[in-house]
């Protein structure tokens, strides 16, 4: 059995009362609330050995680097990388896709090649390419998608030719919920010499995700999304493709050596995590790792799986309520709706007033939106520390705000 209850407690701020009611917390789309395990970790470094990492030839430094360089152990264990030096920590998703659109980008792309999105994809898989392809020359062209949130996989083959260079896409839409066929589009992309990057930010932390069966050559992920602290990504890349990438960024613990007019660069992952990292978060990130692996990412899966069909039903079942995006078993925890003629911020404001969050607006997804005819929806995401429970809530205070609106 999933115990939410065990797990609700190990989180502090879910107990924090929010204008008088409990907290219903349905944002983790957004960002997840933390552990004690992940907050314990960093404090301890803070409070116990705190030092930079990698510079320092004395016990706060040396324990400091091996508890990072620890983590990135555990993240590529997590994912199943086969090799640490894969694992690339950067500051978010976003960073680790704009890092290989300029330094594998800025290789590899020409005039007149093409790089191939979705109509579901997340402004950050979208506007770096959108900045490569204006420089170089280069075509945008995006995959269409059906009218309920699923990708038209008939058309992949036309717009899959030799001209494209680059598949970057949603393993699951922040949006939609959509959990796309990523595996089948690497291996169509591959036959035709395409890189493939999988935007894995909200797939990462709600499901079981192996690089290697995937086969893709970059995938990008949040700490922040899993129990992790904020300020802390990663990148994972074929040690093939990351050694051919020049540099991201310039200056301390990028490189090997210094001269007046040239530098060399230092081994992989190092070359592309210039200046102090933010070591403390990659701790926490590690912590955060263990965590979600002690409950098992199967379980968290099939228990978000639960709660996402509960809440179809429930919602799908109030007047004047919209529920956006495929059916409940093509969907990971995500549902967005549309509520009568009620402006998705009024929603959302009138359900913070109940203690439930939610998120609302175009979720940093505006052409998607423009596909679907819409400008905005209220965002419900689930996690491992959500009940059905929380989603009468839901569904009771919509209730509410629909009798009140008339």
């Amino acid at each position: 059995m999933f115990d939410v209850a065990r797990i609700r407690a190990d989180f502090p701020a879910l107990s924090c009362p929010v204008r008088g009611k409990s907290l219903v917390f349905l944002d983790s789309a957004a960002s997840s609330q933390k552990p004690f395990p992940v907050l314990e970790a960093m404090e301890r470094i803070y409070r116990q050995c705190y030092a930079n990492v990698h510079r320092g030839i004395y016990a706060f430094s040396e324990e400091a680097t091996l508890a990072y360089e620890n983590a990135r152990e555990r993240v590529a264990s997590f994912i199943h990388a086969p090799r640490r030096e894969e694992i690339v920590f950067t500051r978010n998703t976003t960073e680790a896709i704009n890092l290989v659109a300029y330094s594998w980008g800025r290789t590899n792309i020409r005039p007149g090649d093409r790089i191939l999105l979705t109509q579901m994809e997340h402004h950050s898989n979208i506007v770096p390419w959108q900045l490569l392809a204006q420089e170089k020359g280069a075509e945008l062209v995006y995959l269409p998608i059906t009218d309920d949130g699923l990708l038209r996989m008939d058309l992949l083959d036309s717009l899959l030719d030799e001209r494209v260079k680059l598949v970057a896409i949603t393993m699951m839409s922040n949006v939609l919920g959509t959990i796309n066929p990523v595996k089948e589009i690497v291996r169509k992309a591959r036959a035709m010499g395409a890189v493939v990057l999988v935007d894995a930010a909200q797939s990462v932390p709600h499901m079981p995700v192996d690089v290697q069966d995937l086969d893709c050559d970059f995938l990008a992920f949040s700490g922040h999304k899993m129990c992790g602290p904020t300020g802390i990504g990663v990148l994972y890349g074929k040690a093939s493709l990351l050694e051919a990438m020049p540099p991201f960024l310039g200056g301390g613990d990028m490189i090997r050596r210094v001269e007046w007019d040239s530098a060399t660069w230092n081994d992989l992952p190092w070359k592309f995590e210039a200046g102090t990292p933010a070591f403390v978060e990659a701790i926490g990130l590690g912590a955060a790792v263990d965590y979600l692996s002690g409950i098992g990412m199967e379980k968290i899966a099939a228990h978000e799986r639960e709660v996402t069909a509960y809440a179809m039903e429930r919602l799908s079942a109030l007047e004047g309520l919209t529920v956006i995006g495929p059916p409940a078993h093509q969907r990971g925890g995500v549902v967005a709706f549309t509520f009568r003629r009620i402006h998705p911020h009024d929603v959302a404001h009138m359900l913070d007033m109940e203690g439930i969050a939610v998120r609302a607006g175009h979720h940093c997804a505006q052409p998607l939106h423009r596909r679907l005819g819409l400008t905005a929806t209220v965002r419900a995401s689930f996690y491992i520390y959500n009940s059905p429970d929380e989603v009468d809530r839901l569904a009771q205070a919509l209730e509410h705000i629909g009798q009140m609106l008339g």
